[in-house]
């Protein structure tokens, strides 16, 4: 626990440079195979910082975190795994950094990703795929690929990471760790490379529930710089919240489209949690299988926006500067975008064109609200609804990849929670043939806290996995 971590550090029972040699070790042994980090900062540096932050104090006095590289980081490099990106070091800290500062943490490196959190495997990367640490022949999920592996391999005990579609909640689930998808609004965006504005949201990530509510009542809160973040005082209580009288739907539609061995942990989980005195009732989603194309028209279509700046003139890779503007542009992106990247921008500025957009975009928006609609009526009878984070298991290096369609089908759990930004949380349920599967509570808009105390119960009382470091066999 951190709380524990931080006085040990405190009171000298933990000395800084064991916790600092102890870290680096373990990178350094393993992280050639796993490729949790595009950039590690010097041991040396960190270990002054460490020093300073444990005189200082704080939350978060002395304690090493992992930063997904698309939140900026003064002085850090932030790449967003992208070749776009590769030398790019940001003058100013996001506003999620300069929280986590004031509290003491400081950063060990940052996280590989998916290029430009495009992804759901951190295969897309430039700087190369992360693999699992439970079993490196499979990916970590993604776009939150590295953070997840890095809190799994235990390099860390918290990492951040941005959640567009699933992508806090996919690594937390491959990697059986905890992962927040906050509501929208409740933490600030201003420093994150923005890739689709109205999903995304920058949560935490930590290896087991009162550390996932640490550091969310960290990072949460209004921000001038960010004017989608509310301007409200939550009420930060971490405690277990006994699941007994609990109202809890389960959203059959979305666990009949799952793998067996999927369904079969995940409804383990919720026998558990009916014996313990929780009301659990069957219900559906409505319109489940119009959620995941309204999700990628309107992600892709704020892509092909967002990333309309990097074009080497203005900022990014600027190899090609001689002729006219067109032949630069075209030069520079063609060769700094990966496939992934570009197959987004294409389709997100087809689907804006001309005669597409009331086809498309318009019709996917009325969809996210025929999708908000329906959880908002289910919330009138439940208090969190529970599915699978992902359908099927991790898969394996190579597998995904080269396919697309499926490749976006294994966000079909998550991306609800984006459309209608509301809270959701992945915690582990369990094992099949030794690969994490992950549980997905989702409550109603500002229950995060709600989420939180209630994944500290399973995790104690049903489950009873939580601190789990995954035993990397090379």
């Amino acid at each position: 626990m951190i709380v524990e971590l931080v006085n040990d550090l405190k009171n000298k029972n933990l000395e800084a440079e064991e916790y600092v040699e102890r870290t680096y070790e373990k990178i350094g042994k393993y992280d050639k195979y796993t490729n949790a980090f595009i950039t590690i900062r010097s041991k040396e540096e960190i270990l002054r910082e460490v020093k300073e932050n444990i005189n200082k104090g704080g939350k978060l006095a002395g304690i090493l975190i992992a930063i997904k590289d698309n939140i900026s980081t003064k002085g850090i490099r932030t790449t967003c795994a992208s070749k776009m990106l590769e030398d790019y070091i940001p003058p100013y800290d996001a506003t999620v950094i300069e929280k986590l500062k004031k509290e003491g943490a400081v950063i060990v490196g940052k996280t590989n990703m998916d290029e430009f959190a495009m992804g759901s495997t951190t295969e897309t990367s430039y700087f190369g795929p992360t693999r699992n640490p439970w079993n490196l022949e499979r990916t970590p999920g993604g776009s939150s690929g590295g953070s997840g592996a890095a809190l799994a391999a235990g390099y860390v005990e918290l990492a951040l990471g941005s959640d567009t579609g699933g992508s806090i909640r996919a690594p937390a689930a491959y990697n059986a760790t905890f992962g927040l998808k906050p509501s929208y609004g409740t933490v600030s965006r201003f420093g994150l490379v923005a890739y689709a504005n109205s999903l995304e949201q920058i949560g935490p990530m930590a290896r087991n529930a009162e550390d996932l509510g640490l550091l969310f009542s960290i990072i949460a809160g209004p921000d001038d710089k960010d004017a989608t973040t509310l301007d409200l005082s939550l009420n930060f209580e971490f405690k277990e919240q006994n699941v007994k009288s609990v109202r809890i739907g389960i959203l059959s539609d979305i666990l009949e489209m799952s793998e067996k061995p999927v369904s079969g942990v995940i409804k383990d989980v919720i026998d558990k949690l009916s014996s313990e005195g929780a009301l659990i009732e069957d219900t559906k989603l409505g319109n489940a299988e119009y959620a995941l194309p309204a999700y990628y028209i309107i992600a892709m279509s704020e892509a092909s926006s967002n990333l309309a700046r990097y074009d080497g003139v203005r900022y990014g890779y600027s190899k090609y500067m001689e002729g006219n503007w067109r032949e630069v542009y075209a030069k520079n992106r063609g060769e700094a975008f990966g496939i992934e990247v570009k197959r987004r921008i294409l389709l997100g500025s087809f689907i804006l064109s001309a005669g597409y957009y009331e086809e498309f975009y318009l019709k996917a928006l009325k969809v996210r609200n025929l999708i908000k609609k329906s959880l908002d009526e289910l919330f009138t009878k439940y208090d969190i609804l529970v599915s699978p984070t992902m359908p099927i298991l991790p898969p394996k290096i190579g597998e995904v990849i080269n396919d697309p369609v499926r490749m976006y089908a294994m966000d079909l759990n998550t991306v609800i929670a984006n459309l209608a930004a509301i809270p959701a949380l992945s915690l582990p349920a369990g094992f099949y043939n030794d690969l994490p599967i992950g549980l997905q509570l989702m409550g109603k808009y500002l229950s995060d806290i709600y989420l939180i105390n209630i994944s500290s119960y399973i995790e104690r009382n049903v489950t009873k996995l939580y601190n789990l470091t995954a035993p990397i066999k090379i």
